[in-house]
């Protein structure tokens, strides 16, 4: 789940993994797997770097996890 911002300035939580695209039309249109979309203040590249620091951060729980459940 990443934070976003919409245009109004409210802060919002979304399920990246229920993202189907990303527009520019100027500001960033996500299009959601059932098509309803939010309009954000955020740029697409840092909406990929918000969920390319998402993924990472649930990588590095697992890899924790995973060493000390291997002790």
């Amino acid at each position: 789940m990443i934070v976003l911002t919409k245009r109004n300035h409210e802060k919002f939580v979304v399920n990246h993994l229920q993202i189907e695209y990303i527009e520019t039309i100027p500001e960033s249109k996500i299009v959601m797997m059932n098509h309803d979309y939010y309009l954000v203040r955020e740029s697409v590249e840092e909406i990929v770097q918000k969920i390319a620091e998402y993924n990472a951060k649930v990588m590095d729980i697992h890899r924790e996890l995973t060493i000390v459940d291997n002790r």
